[in-house]
């Protein structure tokens, strides 16, 4: 009989999980539309000649406003992350797929609502926050669709049963490739700050990172199998 009621809380448990997982997406999914939209006002209203670099900067006061409004997009995700898991590692897991989600979506409502981008080779400003991220858009598009993978890979090992461990390699690498990838999005933000042509992107910096982070995941993964209950 234990043996049963053990087996109907772990069925319960993965149906709850399923049921957050898919309100999850559905939230990112109408976030990143929504982000989408919120650009398209902004184009229409500063940039009515078409976006491409180098651009015409912000005034000041919308800088700012945007700045703000980039920092509360980040902390919605979070508390979302943070209200959908039970334990720090299941929610760094909700966090890294809610983040690509979103992200993927948003350039999916670009290319819908404007048509944009026509390439992926297409450069965006891809941040502001705490200097102008610069790139292509197929660079954001892998690197999100990477954390999408690895967030329902750690989702799915609680599911299991298990628990996301991280050793310190997994931690020496994952900080290595967040900033190699940061570095290769910030080196030239002169462009964006001059109003100048950027300098081509250097996409060996993005495959070293994305597979630095795919590295750290492997060891941390191993240890969690080795560690779960």
């Amino acid at each position: 009989m234990a043996v049963s009621t053990r087996q109907l809380d772990r069925s319960a448990s993965r149906a709850a999980g399923r049921g957050r997982l898919l309100w999850t997406g559905l939230f990112a999914v109408a976030f990143g539309y929504l982000e989408a939209a919120v650009v398209v006002y902004l184009r229409a209203l500063y940039y009515p000649d078409g976006f491409a670099l180098p651009l015409r900067a912000l005034p000041a006061e919308m800088l700012r406003i945007e700045l703000g409004r980039e920092l509360a997009t980040l902390v919605m995700l979070a508390a979302v992350a943070v209200l959908s898991g039970r334990r720090l590692g299941e929610r760094f897991g909700y966090f890294l797929f809610l983040f690509g989600l979103w992200d993927i979506v948003y350039y999916i409502g670009l290319w819908i609502t404007l048509d944009w981008p026509a390439s992926l080779l297409d450069w965006d400003i891809l941040f502001l926050l705490p200097l102008p991220w610069l790139g292509p858009v197929i660079a954001p598009l892998l690197i999100a669709a990477n954390m999408v993978g690895i967030g329902i890979a750690i989702l799915w090992l609680y599911r299991q049963g298990g628990r996301l461990r991280l050793p310190a390699l997994s931690w020496l690498l994952g900080i290595a490739a967040t900033a190699i990838l940061l570095y290769s999005f910030m080196r030239d933000t002169g462009a964006t700050l001059h109003q100048r042509a950027p300098e081509p992107y250097a996409y060996g910096w993005l495959a070293a990172g994305l597979a630095l982070y795919g590295i750290a995941y492997a060891i941390a993964r191993l240890a969690s199998r080795r560690e779960a209950p």
